[in-house]
């Protein structure tokens, strides 16, 4: 293609990510990431002629998205969590609105001004940890994660953010455990899907995202069983348990906290599109 108006773009992109059966909405997101352009500039410059070398660009992203399914957030290289801008890459899972739905619940059950020990358990990119602790001020904020690979991506994003947290590397709790460090508070987006649902998942998901992210052993239950075994050293008496789960994981999930728990009142919340997807347990 050579120069050629915006709308002429943003056309032939979202009709050929049609007939490649992928989101035409991509087409948009993608040519305003090329244009450096918000929503408003990007709908008033319409009429604006696009350079030949930046359209070259925008088509190759296009047809490798529509090809390979690669991540738009691999293209762009972010992914935006609760308001703010979080870099990601291969080394870690694309953000989901789900989890910003386990982030609220968690500020809503704790007092803003209360001095908490947190801790994100499967930090990935950093998102939860790094929004608690921007969101909460007075809290100490602790993340752990398996991947140096996906360490580096949440320490990049907490200083780009200017969030203080504590990362360590380490199976789940591990680290707190060896640092004798308590919580008050766990919170965790563990690797939750069963090997065997593997085929059930979009390219885009089970192609880029990475596994170590999110497969689990024992049908999706075996992080579970860990964290859950792990916190009885780690999280105070009282302490209050979130964690995301797949949807069909709530009476499982339930079962293993109140072995390890049996005091703990859990009960389980459903997200946005009526699916079990956080379990809790009261602080």
């Amino acid at each position: 293609m050579h120069n050629r108006k915006q709308y002429e773009v943003l056309k032939w992109a979202s009709l050929f990510l049609e007939e490649h059966q992928r989101e035409a909405r991509v087409a948009q997101l993608l040519l305003q990431h090329h244009l450096g352009k918000g929503s408003a500039q990007f709908y008033a410059d319409m009429q604006e002629t696009v350079p030949e070398a930046l359209i070259e660009r925008y088509a190759k992203d296009i047809e490798e998205h529509a090809h390979t399914g690669v991540p738009i957030q691999h293209l762009i290289g972010k992914e935006s969590f609760y308001g703010r801008d979080f870099n990601v890459n291969p080394n870690v899972l694309i953000p989901r609105m789900e989890t910003e739905e386990l982030v609220q619940h968690v500020l809503h059950s704790v007092s803003a001004d209360a001095p908490l020990n947190i801790v994100d358990v499967g930090t990935g990119s950093g998102i939860i940890a790094i929004t608690l602790a921007l969101e909460l001020p007075n809290a100490t904020v602790y993340a752990t994660d398996l991947s140096h690979e996906a360490l580096a991506v949440a320490q990049h994003n907490a200083t780009q953010l200017g969030a203080e947290v504590t990362f360590s590397q380490g199976n789940f709790l591990q680290p707190l455990q060896d640092a004798n460090v308590v919580v008050d508070v766990l919170v965790s987006n563990p690797p939750y899907i069963a090997r065997s649902e593997a085929t059930t998942l979009s390219d885009t998901v089970k192609n880029f995202d990475p596994e170590l992210a999110l497969y689990a052993e024992e049908e999706g239950l075996a992080a579970y069983r860990e964290i859950v075994k792990q916190a009885k050293s780690v999280l105070k008496p009282e302490g209050m348990m979130a964690v995301e789960i797949g949807h069909s994981q709530a009476y499982a999930v339930t079962a293993l906290i109140k072995q390890e728990f049996p005091s703990y009142q859990v009960r389980t919340i459903k997200d946005i599109n009526g699916k079990d997807r956080i379990i809790s347990t009261a602080l």
